[in-house]
């Protein structure tokens, strides 16, 4: 309440350890919780958007969903896929490339892979937003960020000359 009342447009909750949890529980312990914060705060100037990053996520998208949150972002443990196949066209959905392998460990050939194959992989989906899969570290290659950015531009304009 305390970011809407400073006038932020929204927040992200982020919730990893429902990702650890079988559906039942995420229901039972996470969801439900969830979703009486929203249904006090969220409105058409506040948004709260879903983090989870664990590897059990993609199991548990329907108790997610109940959350009625605006937007989900989807850690690299998942298979982006496998979450989209679940989820509503209307409602936005990030993630996923890998923040240590990518973004820390990895090289821009490396990033440039992972982008095009996780484009390539949710393109029929209207609704997915390319995102980092949870925290960028503060270890991260500036030279990997920028080739996160650069691929993704390559892409659209790939896509808009194809359309033209």
């Amino acid at each position: 309440r305390a970011y809407k009342d400073a006038g932020a447009n929204g927040v992200l909750m982020a919730e990893p350890l429902a990702g650890l949890l079988p559906p039942s529980m995420v229901e039972q312990f996470s969801s439900c919780y969830i979703k009486e914060i929203c249904e006090k705060l969220q409105d058409d100037d506040f948004s709260i958007l879903y983090h989870n990053c664990g590897p059990s996520a993609a199991q548990s998208v329907e108790e997610i969903l109940k959350t009625t949150c605006h937007a989900y972002h989807f850690g690299n443990a998942v298979s982006m896929k496998d979450v989209l196949q679940q989820i509503p066209a209307d409602i936005p959905v990030m993630g996923n490339i890998d923040p240590v392998a990518c973004f820390c460990n990895g090289t821009s050939e490396d990033m440039q892979k992972a982008v095009a194959f996780l484009l390539e992989e949710c393109r029929q989906y209207p609704n997915f937003v390319l995102s980092s899969g949870c925290d960028i570290p503060p270890t991260a290659k500036w030279e990997n960020i920028d080739q996160f950015f650069m691929s993704l531009d390559d892409d659209n304009q790939r896509r808009n000359e194809h359309v033209l």
